[in-house]
Formats: structure tokens, C-alpha cells, sequence
């Protein structure tokens, strides 16, 4: 069985995590600024299971346990992201991103 080399791995990851904060800084959509995010979890997470490839034994078990943890802070933060979107839609009838800079108290 091949091995990938973990500079290749951790190359994706900072590929995958540049072009998902390049998504955020650029977009004003929030849902493609929610994707964004999204992608720069999903690049963290590949790093993570990548390290633990490294690792022997017991201990890489930890690198492909903690993206399940990321996965389930995504979920929520997905959750409370669309339902922030579902709050603005309906009062500003826009996905813009600067309708969360008009928001008052």
C-alpha cells in the first residue's frame, strides 16, 4: 500500500483553506460567505487526519477523532448561520452581507 506524503496533504489543506477565505473576504452573498467557512473547516480537518497519519499506533487515533468534533461545530454554526440568513431575508428581502452591518438593537 502507497503512502501520500504529508507534504502533499498539508499542500491541499492550504489550498483548500486559501480559497475558502478568499470566498469570505471577497463575497458579500452570505451563503457563498457561509460556504467559505465551511471550506476552511473541511481544510483543517484534512490537516488534522493528514498529521495523524504520522503518528503511531493509539495516538493517530486522536487526529481522525477531532474532525468529528469540527464536523458537529460546523453543523451548528451552519444552523445558526442560515437561520440569521432566514432573519434578514425576511426583513430586508436580501442575502446581501452588508444587511448584518444595518442591524440595530
Amino acid at each position: 500500500m502507497h503512502s501520500i506524503d504529508p507534504f502533499h496533504v498539508q499542500l491541499l489543506a492550504a489550498v483548500l483553506f486559501s480559497l475558502g477565505i478568499a470566498v469570505v473576504l471577497t463575497r458579500r452573498n452570505i451563503f457563498l460567505v457561509l460556504m467559505g467557512v465551511e471550506l476552511m473547516l473541511n481544510a483543517v480537518n484534512l490537516s488534522f487526519v493528514g498529521f495523524s497519519q504520522q503518528l503511531p499506533g493509539a495516538q493517530s487515533l486522536w487526529g481522525q477523532l477531532t474532525p468529528l468534533f469540527t464536523i458537529a461545530i460546523a453543523a451548528a454554526e451552519a444552523c445558526v448561520g442560515l437561520a440569521m440568513v432566514i432573519c434578514i431575508t425576511r426583513g430586508k428581502d436580501t442575502v446581501d452581507s452588508d444587511a448584518f452591518a444595518e442591524m440595530k438593537e
